[in-house]
């Protein structure tokens, strides 16, 4: 029982979340040859998918009032948000993309630039855990959470392991400066518009 339910997990975990590598990639991508770059995104996903899995567990308690499923698609407002600040930051500072040097050194990467990417691409997530955290028994809610938390740092490592991939890396670098805001504003908008907020 324990054994399906974990095979269940993992299965959902991979279903719900392979997006995240592009993202994860993009936020490497941008921190590359900064220190800490790693650790600031590790927990920053772990912050933001925490958040995900509490609220999944207060709205399958009941919690309805907390977060009502309609206010789900408006998270999408936070990567929107971030891809326009992004995009300003990328147009304001065109004429330093030539200079080789700054390319070399990076940009931070925040730990809750991180989380709030990750609650906000989360918002999808929540609307198929609760089904599911509904459909089984306490223990095997305790079972998912735990599987998806330990899921979350190899997500980041593969995160990583795209961005450092030679080829990969250098297409990342060349275009992270546009790739980074677009990905962030499509993500918004696509969180916004698939949830039928603002009644897109």
């Amino acid at each position: 029982m324990i054994l399906s339910s974990v095979l269940q997990a993992i299965g959902l975990f991979i279903a719900t979340n392979i997006d995240d590598i592009i993202v994860l990639s993009l936020f490497f991508a941008r921190g590359a040859g900064q220190r800490g770059t790693t650790a600031r995104i590790l927990v920053g996903q772990y912050l933001g998918f925490a958040g995900i899995l509490g609220a999944s567990v207060l709205v399958t308690l009941g919690a309805g009032a907390f977060l009502p499923p309609e206010v789900i698609p408006y998270f999408g407002l936070i990567p929107l948000g971030l891809g326009l600040w992004a995009a300003w930051q990328a147009w304001r500072n065109r004429g330093a993309d030539d200079d080789d040097e700054a390319k070399v050194e990076g940009k931070k990467v925040g730990v809750w630039t991180v989380a709030g990417v990750t609650f906000a691409n989360g918002g999808d997530n929540i609307g198929v855990y609760v089904p599911v955290f509904l459909s089984v028994g306490p223990a095997a809610v305790v079972a998912y959470c735990i599987v998806f938390l330990a899921l979350v740092a190899a997500l980041v490592g593969l995160g990583k392991f795209v961005a450092t991939r030679r080829p990969i890396a250098e297409l990342l670098e060349r275009w992270e400066h546009i790739l980074f805001p677009i990905v962030l504003i499509g993500l918004g908008i696509f969180i916004l518009v698939s949830g039928g907020a603002f009644g897109l």
